[in-house]
């Protein structure tokens, strides 16, 4: 492999690894805490090469709410693959009753962000975040428009909103079976919106 191949490749994985520890520092700690050495270091890359990359934090952010919303686009391809749009939803609730001791500690990835980066009153940053929850909310709106049911965008907030409780909750309290007993509430009203679908169109 010719030396400027291989220069380029060792950026790029320089380059993604960056992302992938600023998706995960500024979890963890979030904005106002973490420092550019933070992530330097998590992704292993000396902090001066960093700039070549990122000029600023506020590109790190950004850099992280990209990832996030690969890792969201990554998920939703893999429930696309199963056939009926209600196991999709069920199986999106299942992951993030997964992610529950994750949710406990640092709370919702990219709910967390979009309310820290709220506080902020320059640089626009903070409709980024936003941008990143709305990938989700139309994905769910889609589903339940697939399944025939009316309203589904108001459908898709109820449900998104309620991942964002109980997110909410689970961190606060340090509590991740709240996500556990939540998750299960939302599985079984999901049962029940098929059958209220059926009714309206027989009415």
């Amino acid at each position: 492999m010719p030396n400027s191949t291989k220069s380029r490749a060792r950026g790029v994985d320089k380059r993604r690894r960056l992302m992938a520890a600023a998706a995960q520092v500024l979890h963890q700690q979030g904005v106002e805490r973490t420092t550019i050495a933070d992530i330097a270091d998590a992704a292993d890359v000396p902090v001066g090469n960093v700039y070549y990359y990122f000029k600023t934090k506020d590109e790190l952010v950004q850099a992280a709410l990209a990832e996030h919303a690969g890792h969201l686009a990554e998920l939703t391809h893999e429930l696309d693959q199963l056939p009926d749009p209600l196991e999709r939803l069920k199986a999106l609730v299942a992951w993030w009753v997964g992610q529950r001791d994750l949710a406990a500690r640092y709370g919702c990835p990219t709910g967390t962000l979009a309310v820290e980066l709220d506080k902020r009153t320059e640089g626009g940053i903070d409709l980024e975040a936003g941008k990143v929850i709305r990938l989700l909310l139309n994905w769910v709106e889609h589903q339940f428009h697939e399944l025939g049911l009316p309203n589904p965008s108001d459908l898709a907030i109820t449900l998104v909103g309620a991942y964002q409780g109980m997110s909410l909750l689970a961190n606060a309290l340090r509590d991740p079976e709240i996500m556990t007993r939540e998750g299960a509430r939302l599985t079984h009203w999901l049962n029940t919106l098929p059958g209220d679908a059926a009714k309206a169109q027989n009415s």
